[in-house]
């Protein structure tokens, strides 16, 4: 996700503590749908849709997080 800002996510990772806890539940929720995809972990279609969505929205807090690092560096 984002290799254009793959020094700027390691640094926030490590300096952020809002920006960690938003990409470590975007990457579980992908987990999440992966599974649920795979038939590994039971889940109804609404409930794929549902973690869908909510995945796109941190998706794009993320992005706006970067974006406004990257502009401030």
């Amino acid at each position: 996700m984002f290799p254009e800002y793959r020094e700027l996510i390691s640094r926030l990772k490590s300096e952020n503590g809002h920006f960690e806890k938003l990409f470590d539940k975007h990457n579980e929720m992908d987990q999440q749908i992966k599974n649920i995809e795979a038939k590994i972990e039971p889940g109804s279609r609404e409930a794929l849709e549902s973690l869908k969505k909510e995945k796109l929205r941190l998706k794009d807090q993320l992005y706006d997080i970067l974006q406004k690092a990257d502009a401030a560096r």
